[in-house]
């Protein structure tokens, strides 16, 4: 099945409302996991990036799962960067984790340089994937962890139905719908593996970890010069 895109961006409130409220527990929590048992004898301080962080849920997780970590979040949609805060502030996170307002890859960061950069959910939405793997390149410092997840396409629409009626079939119609594009707007291993080839970072490694997500994973090995 051929990849269809969607918009890069959900700048829409009542979308993000219901990203907000949605029940992203099983794969968010497998997010955090999935990076323990990658790196498991890393002690994640300092800082760290989370690009495409939307409505911070995935960021919260990994602040208090590393807790002497500090967090900057990169969306491009303010929408979503308003839930993200009012997550930070239920769960006390504020003073360790900073959202920001960016698009990539003119997005202008705190810093220069990070020790773990993660990101969930985020290539899919691009229409030029090559930014999201510049980027990673341009900021992270040498050796650092990183861990990218996102969806994977399935193989046919009716595929791609019957994951959106297994896993979002009792969340609103708008998310499901959302999750349905997501899926067709999602990349194979095949072209990830591509795209990190093209990139200079064909090192890190494509692993599919369930029937809609695989996880690129690695450590930088050299820093680019500009």
């Amino acid at each position: 099945m051929r990849r269809i895109p969607e918009p890069e961006l959900m700048i829409d409130n009542e979308q993000a409302r219901i990203y907000a409220q949605a029940d992203f527990e099983e794969a968010h929590s497998r997010f955090v996991r999935l990076f323990i048992k990658n790196f498991p004898q890393d002690a994640i301080t300092g800082p760290v990036l989370d690009l495409g962080c939307g409505t911070a849920d995935i960021t919260r997780r990994f602040a208090q799962t590393f807790t002497k970590c500090q967090i900057d979040g990169l969306d491009g949609a303010e929408s979503m960067l308003r839930y993200g805060q009012l997550t930070l502030e239920k769960f006390g996170l504020t003073h360790r984790v900073h959202l920001k307002l960016g698009y990539l890859p003119e997005a202008d960061l705190p810093i220069a340089y990070y020790k773990t950069v993660i990101s969930n959910s985020l290539l899919h939405h691009l229409a030029n994937p090559s930014v999201l793997w510049t980027t990673v390149k341009q900021v992270a410092q040498l050796n650092s962890p990183i861990f990218i997840m996102d969806l994977m396409r399935p193989e046919s629409l009716t595929q791609a139905e019957i994951i959106v009626q297994q896993y979002a079939g009792s969340e609103p119609d708008r998310l499901q719908q959302d999750f349905y594009n997501s899926l067709l707007a999602a990349y194979r291993l095949d072209e990830v593996e591509a795209q990190l080839q093209k990139s200079g970072l064909d090192y890190l490694t494509v692993h599919e970890v369930s029937d809609r997500h695989f996880i690129v994973v690695g450590r930088l090995s050299q820093v680019t010069s500009f």
